[in-house]
């Protein structure tokens, strides 16, 4: 099997399809759809609970060996995206949580437990709110279509595959593609063909599906086609295309098709928000090894509309701060702020010019005046910590860190600033608890189990610490066990 067929398969068993940190509540839609229920079988292979215990086990390894980003405004933000999409999806049958991986490659992914991630490059290359939406779209429907357990039962009536080591050795390949891809080589010879004529199959269904999804957000249907065309039209004659065409390739069908369904629906003018703009530019200016952030790109944008003007200015903020102008940063910045307080976008950029030239009880005064009218907002916590930590100030982070970990579980930002706080105070039993919570979210749970050993071992016996310590020991083990048969694998 060649490279490209081998990758091609790899990404849509995941529900790859891009062409076209806490637990987040399960929202339920309606569940009548005029389109064929065929995406809601496969019953026969895995049940619900299942599905959602391997995406558990899945999402563990891959922040283990991905480079996901952790940054608190681009996770809100797409995760509100997605929300907003799910929210008007079919058949939901699980609660969707929405990653970003650091990754130049223009591309996105679903697997099992409602788990989505995009590539941080498809801000690069979306034009607009509306294709980014598209693209989420289609991915929760590969979920809300079963896709992968419908692959997998279709795989069992024709040429039986261990399915758990095969997905265990596609996470590996988005870390480490030439070791990934090695692993998988015999597990999936001769099976093939069959699975990508299935898996077309899936990426029309997700195209339809995907289509009313955004329209039913309120988003311009006619981003999904416009999109397709874009990546085609650029990469036609392209010696080495994008690893979104190797993975999901454009046949000419597919692309009239939705174009054709757009159409019906008619076009309707969104302007994106103006948190797309700041993603967008946050994006290319923090986390893009390739075609980041310029200023011929934010000069355009500031002849552009409102939004997008006060996105280039916030733009260039960035590019200073990241120039370590920090000067510079601080007088583009402030004005911005002056005029929104209360914004957590240029609240988090100034935190950090503010900490990188010492001057945190500046930040402190600062993110303490905003959080008394957002005192749940996530960005604002985390900054807020980090300030108490660098001012020197460990008790006052500890106990809105507690907080914070309580309500956001998955956040490994949470457990590391927590970690820190308990170390600053010298508590050792206690920096050993968060450390153990970082490792068990990375799918050492060997580690966390020795980690929280130690951690009762030295407190008093008896007491409430160590009976807390004791009792997440039992839990954790418990999880040893439901995920010990992936391991083996």
């Amino acid at each position: 099997m060649s490279t490209g067929l081998r990758k091609s398969l790899l990404v849509t068993l995941l529900g790859s399809s891009l062409l076209f940190p806490a637990a987040i509540p399960m929202v339920m839609a309606d569940t009548t759809t005029d389109l064929p229920d065929i995406g809601t079988t496969a019953g026969g292979t895995l049940t619900i609970n299942q599905e959602l215990v391997m995406g558990d086990f899945y999402v563990r390894q891959l922040r283990s060996g991905a480079p996901l980003i952790y940054d608190p405004l681009l996770t809100s933000y797409v995760n509100s995206l997605g929300q907003r999409l799910v929210s008007k999806a079919d058949t939901v049958r699980t609660p969707f949580h929405f990653y970003l991986i650091q990754n130049d490659d223009i591309n996105a992914f679903a697997f099992f437990g409602g788990n989505v991630v995009l590539h941080s490059s498809l801000f690069r290359e979306t034009d607009n709110e509306s294709q980014l939406a598209s693209v989420m779209a289609h991915e929760i429907s590969h979920v809300t279509q079963r896709h992968l357990a419908r692959a997998m039962e279709e795989q069992q009536r024709n040429a039986p595959l261990t399915w758990v080591g095969a997905l265990g050795s596609i996470l590996l390949a988005m870390a480490n593609p030439q070791a990934g891809m090695a692993a998988l080589s015999t597990t999936l010879a001769g099976t093939q063909q069959g699975m990508i004529s299935f898996t077309q199959s899936n990426e029309q269904e997700a195209d339809r599906i995907g289509i009313k999804v955004l329209q039913r957000a309120g988003f311009d249907p006619m981003g999904m086609p416009d999109f397709m065309q874009k990546l085609a039209d650029k990469y036609r004659y392209a010696s080495k295309p994008p690893e979104i065409l190797l993975t999901h390739p454009l046949p000419d069908s597919r692309m009239s098709d939705t174009r054709s369904r757009a159409s019906q629906m008619g076009h309707k003018n969104v302007p994106s928000s103006q948190d797309y703009l700041f993603a967008k530019f946050r994006i290319m200016g923090m986390y893009s090894g390739l075609g980041g952030l310029d200023t011929t790109m934010l000069d355009a944008y500031a002849k552009g509309t409102d939004r997008e003007q006060l996105a280039a200015r916030y733009g260039r903020a960035i590019i200073s701060y990241k120039a370590k102008q920090y000067d510079q940063a601080s007088a583009l910045i402030q004005p911005l702020l002056s005029q929104q307080p209360n914004n957590p976008w240029f609240l988090d950029l100034m935190t950090d010019i503010d900490l990188e030239q010492n001057r945190a009880p500046e930040a402190i005064r600062r993110l303490e005046q905003a959080i008394k009218s957002q005192s749940a907002n996530p960005v604002l916590q985390l900054n807020l910590a980090n300030a108490y930590l660098q001012g020197r100030q460990p008790v006052q982070a500890a106990k809105l860190l507690y907080r914070y970990t309580y309500a956001n579980p998955e956040d490994p930002n949470g457990w590391d600033l927590l970690t820190k706080a308990n170390a600053d105070q010298g508590l050792r039993a206690e920096e050993l608890s968060a450390r153990a919570e970082s490792m068990a979210l990375v799918g050492r749970l060997d580690q966390a189990i020795s980690m929280l050993t130690s951690a009762s071992s030295i407190s008093k016996i008896g007491s409430l610490e160590q009976a807390r310590y004791d009792a997440r020991i039992d839990q954790l083990r418990q999880l040893q066990q439901r995920f010990k048969q992936f391991e083996k694998s």
